[in-house]
């Protein structure tokens, strides 16, 4: 009995040494051809760039190509349940936005859970978002503009490249904290919205640093404040949100890479090992400080907390306001 026992004992320990070894040799060979990093945006916007500038560095590095998979559309559910559903092999990646987290709080049904539908492999990157006005406005900063927008009402407007998205999120945080009443104007993009905000059809609005910044040097918009914890490299001179009354505001857009759940851990121990290479690559840093970003990274727990409680976040605003019935 005793030896039928260290048979079957020894017979199992075999077989354990054999899945590590199999899933070493698994990590050893990935990738066996192209992987496709889907981005839930259209080309040449700052994701797709973001993309791009993640996918030459990972196809130098495994030798294999990585290519960026646009899927723009639907609030970004298209793409993510495109990923969610692709097969755990590794050769399917998904560039997640701070969207991820919001649509959960925003829409009653997802075709998808944005977290146990996921294997996280690390967060990526902070970008934050440039609240700007039209000079005809007449606001030079956070305070000016509540104080205008306290007088008058739902008689101020503000513009935004779709309901849900970054910089819709980001004004409702703002009219919530600070108790004023502006109309959401939802455009089919950041470009026709930022025109009508130049040409003064619209008011406001909070969007990439990288598009506006030309137009506030310029004049022909004002920077109103920066909705990150901290001040952007990009632009230090101007304030957060939060150090102009609103402290521990933040509404930036985040950028993490995820896998389809259930991807092998070995896989996802060398993509994370190889994209925190990337994010500490002095190149990188610079070129994503030009796109107005700071690199984030950190384990794939610490990016499951974060989004996780992203999540609760935004639950929370938005059962606190009607932004889900806009």
């Amino acid at each position: 009995m005793l030896k039928h026992f260290e048979k079957r004992f020894l017979c199992f320990l075999t077989c354990v040494a054999g899945c590590v070894v199999c899933g070493v040799h698994a990590a050893d060979r990935y990738p066996q051809r192209a992987v496709r990093v889907i981005i839930p945006f259209p080309p040449a916007g700052a994701g797709d760039i973001l993309g791009r500038m993640l996918t030459a560095r990972l196809t130098e590095t495994f030798g294999q190509q990585f290519v960026n998979d646009n899927r723009p559309g639907g609030g970004q559910v298209i793409a993510t349940e495109l990923a969610a559903r692709a097969n755990p092999d590794g050769h399917t990646l998904f560039l997640a936005s701070a969207t991820h987290a919001i649509n959960p709080a925003l829409l009653k049904k997802l075709p998808y859970d944005s977290v146990k539908d996921f294997s996280f492999i690390t967060l990526v990157a902070d970008s934050p978002l440039l609240c700007v006005a039209n000079p005809g406005l007449g606001a030079n900063n956070l305070k000016e503009l509540v104080a205008i927008a306290k007088s008058k009402p739902g008689r101020i407007n503000y513009a935004t490249s779709g309901p849900g998205t970054g910089g819709h999120l980001a004004v409702e945080l703002i009219k919530y904290n600070a108790g004023i009443d502006m109309v959401h104007v939802p455009y089919k993009g950041a470009g026709p919205a930022l025109t009508d905000v130049i040409g003064g059809q619209v008011q406001f609005m909070c969007t990439s640093p990288l598009a506006v910044l030309p137009h506030t040097k310029s004049g022909r918009l004002r920077a109103i404040a920066m909705t990150s914890s901290k001040r952007s490299r990009a632009a230090p001179e101007i304030p957060t949100v939060a150090e102009q009354g609103f402290p521990g505001y933040q509404a930036s857009l985040w950028y993490q890479m995820l896998a389809p759940a259930n991807t092998q851990e070995s896989i996802l121990a060398r993509l994370h090992t190889e994209i925190t290479r990337v994010l500490k690559s002095p190149n990188f840093i610079e070129q994503l400080a030009a796109q107005g970003g700071e690199p984030m990274g950190g384990t794939p727990q610490e990016a499951r907390r974060f989004t996780q409680a992203e999540i609760e976040r935004w639950l929370n605003l938005i059962g606190k306001t009607n932004i889900g019935a806009q």
